[in-house]
């Protein structure tokens, strides 16, 4: 494969990683805090794919290098559902996943049968003094914009609302949840972040702008297409010429 079909084919591939992260994205137009995926493209040298060239030369082919998560915020939504909370601001709520804390913005809460605040998973949702919330079945629940609960005026525990300096720390678990992946950076208690009851964190995945998105892309994949059939037919037409003057 000459040089110019192996870099089409190396865009066709980089594009088709693109059209699984956007599928993906879309999937999770309407989870509550899910945050979208974007790709981060880089070019990589392969010498075994260049066929021209001096001696030593190397080709440089297209591809997905990694993905990122935009943090950016959605769209609050009033639920009237005393358990949903939101975060207005940078953070994130800490609940007890399996295998360690986990960190989200679905704050779409509820009491489990012993009367913790959980995730509709079951994980606890932890306080800031890292400790659980235990409500009566009964009985109105208030959160400050703080995140202090309380139940018929007593205080329950607030919940931990925290951020990391660099949230690219931050790896993807499932749809809306988050694992620390460094050893080295800590949570910090969330500055200038207001708790809202009753609503919920919208995706911040916009389809109209992913429906423009998935045109660009089956466009460029076209394109890439036609460039691997016009490097076929030109290598085809130099074996024939040469065939020709051999003849």
């Amino acid at each position: 494969m000459d040089q110019v079909a192996a870099t089409a084919a190396s865009g066709m591939r980089a594009r088709m990683d693109a059209l699984d992260m956007l599928a993906n994205n879309l999937a999770n137009s309407t989870t509550g805090g899910f945050k979208l995926d974007r790709e981060f493209y880089t070019l990589f040298s392969a010498s075994d794919a260049a066929q021209s060239g001096s001696a030593g030369s190397s080709a440089s082919l297209p591809q997905v290098k990694t993905q990122w998560t935009d943090f950016s915020q959605g769209t609050l939504q009033a639920t009237g559902n005393p358990l949903d909370l939101a975060l207005a601001g940078k953070g994130f709520f800490t609940v007890n996943g399996p295998n360690g804390p986990l960190y989200t913005r679905n704050g779409s809460f509820q009491l489990s049968a012993s009367g913790e605040l959980t995730t509709t998973e079951g994980y606890r949702v932890a306080t800031a003094d890292n400790k659980t919330i235990q409500a009566q079945p009964q009985g109105q629940i208030t959160v400050g914009t703080d995140g202090t609960v309380a139940q018929n005026g007593q205080i329950l525990g607030q919940v931990a609302v925290v951020d990391f300096q660099d949230p690219t720390v931050l790896g993807k678990l499932g749809a809306n949840y988050f694992v620390n992946t460094s050893k080295t950076a800590k949570p910090a208690p969330a500055a200038d972040t207001a708790v809202k009851q009753a609503q919920i964190e919208g995706s911040n995945v916009s389809p109209a702008d992913s429906a423009v998105h998935l045109v660009g892309i089956m466009r460029q994949f076209e394109m890439l297409q036609k460039a691997i059939s016009l490097s076929a037919d030109m290598d085809k037409k130099a074996f024939d010429e040469v065939a020709r003057v051999s003849g």
